[in-house]
């Protein structure tokens, strides 16, 4: 059974060292890679005198070092933490177990239940749940914590799974595309620590945060385009019945028209509230099939 314990870093020379060694004393049998995101300090010079593998990643962005990690590294189990130090690492054999045992397919560090005051900003705390209420709503499900970076995945679900972001909102692509594709998701609850001093995050609140919203408006088109665009089409329906009423109820009236904008828009809108649910149901079945192709390739991973 091999383990592959992989730590995605940029700048984390504080921090990288303590992680490795937490990797050492809870998880001994795992093969230890840090991969280097072009850091300008010494993360890549202390990861090695740790005795990690080094890995570089000239592509710039957390989601194109997640994507270079499932494409290099082959291993049975993956174990994918942030290079820093925030994750306890105490639960990751557990953790480990339950994936060996096939009991879930990605176990998901849940850091909402265990962690100080000051280890969330703000924005980040309302945006989590933002993200968690959205895809919770989406895919009907009840998951906590979202965006955790602290992952024990099995090989057949990263051999399986196509990462195409390429900044911080690849972990909710990643948890998005488990739900679609009926990959199990279990949470162990972990404690979450504060930065140590000197420390800052690569995560910037508005931009990143963009990002993530933007995946999930993307996915949702993509993976379930019949509710997207029968949305779509009920708004646009909604404005069509506003206008018509003004238009219908002034001819009743009086026998002519005198709004005619309003009647051009309700004509419009009800023709593209047509063509909308039209274009979700067409969507939706083509949508139907590529899943059924999806399975049907899905390879198992020894």
């Amino acid at each position: 059974m091999q383990i592959a314990a992989i730590i995605p870093c940029y700048n984390e020379e504080l921090t990288i060292g303590n992680v490795i060694r937490d990797f050492e004393k809870f998880l001994p049998e795992a093969t230890i890679y840090v991969f280097d995101n072009n850091s300008t300090d010494k993360t890549a010079e202390i990861a090695k005198a740790s005795g990690a593998t080094l890995v570089r990643e000239k592509r710039l962005g957390k989601g194109f070092v997640i994507q270079s990690m499932f494409n290099k590294i082959d291993a049975d189990v993956y174990v994918m933490v942030d290079g820093d130090d925030t994750y306890d690492l105490s639960k990751v054999k557990d953790m480990v177990t339950m994936i060996i045992n096939d009991e879930a397919d990605m176990i998901v560090g849940n850091r909402l239940n265990n962690c100080t005051g000051e280890s969330f900003k703000t924005f980040h705390t309302f945006g989590n749940r933002l993200v968690r209420a959205l895809i919770n709503i989406l895919f009907e499900t009840k998951l906590n914590d979202i965006m955790s970076g602290f992952r024990v995945m099995s090989g057949f679900f990263t051999k399986n799974i196509n990462i195409m972001s390429s900044g911080f909102e690849v972990e909710t692509e990643m948890t998005i595309k488990a739900l679609k594709y009926d990959y199990l998701i279990k949470e162990v609850d972990i404690n979450y620590k504060e930065r140590p001093e000197g420390s800052y995050s690569k995560l910037d609140t508005f931009r990143d945060g963009y990002r993530v919203l933007k995946t999930i408006f993307l996915i949702f088109k993509d993976y379930k385009p019949l509710l997207f665009f029968s949305l779509c089409a009920f708004l646009s329906f909604c404005i069509s019945l506003f206008s018509s009423s003004i238009v219908i109820t002034e001819f009743i009236r009086t026998r002519y028209i005198t709004h005619v904008p309003l009647a051009i828009l309700a004509s419009g809108t009800m023709i593209l509230t047509i063509i909308l649910f039209v274009t979700g149901i067409i969507l939706d079945s083509m949508s139907r099939r590529v899943d059924e192709l999806y399975h049907f390739m899905r390879k198992k991973v020894f």
